[in-house]
């Protein structure tokens, strides 16, 4: 009895043992190539390769298999009839370059994996690489190279979505691994606590994607997807020194010496069987350009993997910002641009913030995945100034999520979402929000070269002592290759946002003037449609297009007024409409055997306040992005060119209540900037070089009234990969 129980039980551990297959991925020069799609062909595993080009796939049971490769720039590669038997194998591959911007994959849009091809909707892609080459040390200065996205400070645009309004909330929802990363009492995005090193890739979708993401999408989504912890161990340290130059009038130089920024970051990732951890430090410093506008950063990141079994798996992610900074509001006036006014000397903001949150996967059988998001976000700023504004905020947030394959050609995701908001501030109360909705969507493929997407979502929002209101967001998007080169798509959908509390509850004297909340403050909403084409002319050759037309009800902006005792006060109101028209043209032009690649992107933006008859403010109504980059063995240089026109209107009431001088002064922006490395990894050398000279003619302009945008600087950054 026992020598049968024994050979069952062997017989049923065979059967449960799992393999894995690793490997490298270089191109023809030996270049490692990180951020290739990887998929195990008929399986729901896949993975990506990392900084290296190494991956693995964990959980592969005994089979045949064929394995796909792909990657923008480069070749789709399948390695078929790999046999799995009693063992793990190596698969390594070379891929060949080659343009085919259609075999990028996307997560985002349908929160599953899709083809950026087979999208009704616009989308964009960075890269980790990204990152390196050009020595950024923040994902917002990333953002400004994408085509359709302009930023006014800390603040995103994504075709004309957002004006600025200083920490109050969004209209893009950031989130990470698809955990919303924003704050629960100004409901804004802290740039400096996304961890840039770790960054697999960034995923952006344009236009309201409310029906799947709610509240904060209506003008887009930004998911930041973080690498797999592989088996092999990995050590990165990176070092960044960068120099400000002289300003280009000698008046402004107030500081007569040199201005440094300096990084290092140290991480480390390794697996222990079923056990994966991932931990970086990062340190950022920064005398800067302008006077008060020093910082010192210590940005924390912590990911844990426990693989329950090849199906089933939870995920830890913890980030922490301690952020010190000097504020610089508005400068002294034109001939001092780089100094800020007598009134604003010595201001300081300290902030500590925090998110913790729980991923848990499983594939329940072949047709049905579950997805369940957990985070607790916290924050803790103050401000060092005579207001002496502070804020402590708990904001909690779980959402479940299952797909449903129902066939090849219709899958099915649903999910349900709630929110608790906890806030302790002498600028905005005690305030507490609860908000909770219900989504499903459906993606369905016909034998002829049809896609349909169709979604809808249901959101319940209560705000402390605001009415409570509930909306429904659905959705259409259409897909179709007229030919295998030539894609049309077409999206319409509904989008909302609430109002954050900071939009309905600051109250406060900031440098005089008087901030009131507006308790009769209504949710925003906006109907957005689109219709684009997708033209592969070659190999070498991709265009698209995009016209879109968002039409905004109830839009929350902030205005100054005037009471009944004539007195100024500053508050948010609903704008009763607001319309945002526009087309996108974006090209990828690959030369010379891929060793030059251009990129050429325009967009047009008409946005107009309905009621007033006048442009929104800090919309231009022209953007363009080029660059040309050239590589030819392990040498790599590039340039990148930014033009947005004059800005039409602005905050010409505040110009005037603030009393800042030559406030309205502002024009249109020309920026170049030039970027060379060299990757010594093909050497046997753990090492990758990056110059970097951004801003090349000192070119002076302001993104914000009253606010010298970066001059120009020099930056060096070395990289060791073990």
């Amino acid at each position: 009895m026992k020598l049968i129980l024994y050979i069952i039980l062997l017989t049923a551990s065979c059967f449960s043992q799992t393999f894995e297959i690793t490997g490298t991925i270089t191109d023809t020069l030996g270049n490692s190539l990180p951020g290739v799609n990887i998929i195990l062909l008929g399986t729901e595993l896949g993975a990506a390769s990392d900084r290296i080009g190494y991956y693995e796939i964990q959980g592969i049971h005994p089979g045949i298999y064929s394995i796909e490769f792909s990657s923008v720039g480069y070749k789709k590669t399948t390695i078929r009839d790999i046999k799995i038997d009693d063992h793990n194998i190596k698969v390594d591959v070379i891929m060949k370059e080659e343009v085919i911007e259609s075999e990028q994959v996307i997560v985002t849009a349908g929160k599953y994996e899709q083809k950026i091809s087979d999208l009704p909707v616009s989308a964009e892609i960075i890269p980790s690489e990204r990152f390196s080459e050009k020595n950024l040390i923040n994902l917002k200065e990333a953002l400004r190279y994408v085509p359709g996205v302009n930023m006014v400070e800390d603040q995103i645009s994504i075709r004309g979505s957002s004006g600025y309004s200083r920490g109050a909330g969004t209209r893009v929802l950031v989130a990470i691994d698809g955990i919303p990363f924003y704050t629960g009492d100004t409901g804004e995005i802290i740039w400096e606590a996304v961890p840039v090193t770790q960054i697999q890739r960034v995923e952006i979708i344009k236009g309201a994607a409310s029906s799947l993401y709610g509240s904060t999408a209506i003008g887009g989504v930004i998911n930041i997807i973080t690498p797999e912890i592989h088996s092999e161990p990995k050590t990165y340290i990176r070092s960044l020194f960068g120099i400000w130059d002289n300003p280009s009038h000698k008046e402004w130089d107030w500081s007569n010496e040199l201005r440094t920024f300096s990084g290092l970051t140290i991480s480390h990732s390794q697996r222990f069987d079923h056990f994966g951890i991932a931990l970086s430090l990062t340190r950022l410093q920064d005398m800067n350009y302008k006077q008060s506008g020093f910082f010192t950063r210590y940005i924390g990141y912590l990911k844990s993997d426990y693989k329950f079994s090849a199906t089933s798996s939870l995920t830890l992610l913890v980030n922490s910002l301690n952020h010190r900074t000097g504020n610089f509001l508005f400068w002294k006036d034109s001939r001092n641009a780089l100094v800020p006014r007598d009134e604003d000397q010595g201001q300081r903001t300290r902030a500590n913030r925090y998110m913790i949150g729980l991923i848990y996967k499983d594939i329940l059988n072949d047709n049905l995945f579950l997805n369940i998001r957990s985070s607790f976000y916290r924050t803790d700023w103050r401000d060092e100034t005579t207001s002496r504004n502070s804020s402590k905020t708990n904001l909690y947030r779980t959402e479940v999520q299952a797909n449903l394959s129902l066939s090849e050609n219709l899958i099915w995701v649903s999910g349900i979402e709630g929110t608790y908001g906890q806030v302790n501030s002498n600028i905005f109360g005690k305030p507490v929000s609860r908000g909770f909705g219900i989504y499903s969507q459906i993606d369905l493929k016909f034998d002829f070269p049809l896609k349909l997407n169709f979604g809808a979502r249901y959101d319940y929002s209560k705000l402390d002592s605001l009415k409570s209101f509930g909306d429904f967001s659905p959705k259409l998007g259409l897909n179709y290759y007229l030919t295998d080169n030539l894609i049309l798509r077409s999206s319409v959908g509904v989008g909302f946002r609430a109002p954050s509390l900071a939009e309905a509850f600051t109250s406060t004297v900031a440098s005089g003037i008087t901030i009131k909340p507006n308790p009769n403050l209504k949710p925003e909403k906006s109907l957005s449609t689109e219709i684009g084409i997708n033209y592969r002319l070659n190999e070498n050759i991709n265009f698209d297009a995009a016209f879109f037309n968002n039409e905004f009800y109830d839009f929350i902006d902030p205005d100054v007024v005037v009471d009944v005792s004539g007195n100024n006060f500053g508050i948010f109101q609903n704008i009763s409409r607001a319309r945002i028209q526009g087309f996108e043209i974006n090209s990828l032009i690959n030369l010379f055997n891929s060793n030059v690649n251009l990129s050429l992107n325009y967009t047009y933006l008409w946005s107009r306040d309905i009621k007033d008859k006048k442009a929104l403010k800090y919309r231009p109504r022209h953007i363009s992005v080029a660059s040309l980059s050239y590589s030819v063995f392990n040498f790599e240089a590039g340039i990148d060119f930014r033009y947005w026109s004059k800005v039409e209107e602005i905050d010409f009431k505040l110009v005037d209540l603030f009393r800042i001088k030559d406030g309205e002064k502002r024009v249109e922006v020309f920026l170049l900037d030039l970027r060379t490395g060299y990757n010594f990894l093909s050497l046997g050398l753990p090492i990758r070089l990056f110059l970097n000279a951004n801003n090349i003619f000192n070119y002076n302009y302001v993104e914000l009234i009253g606010n010298i945008a970066p001059i120009r600087n020099y930056s060096i950054s070395l990289e060791l990969l073990f």
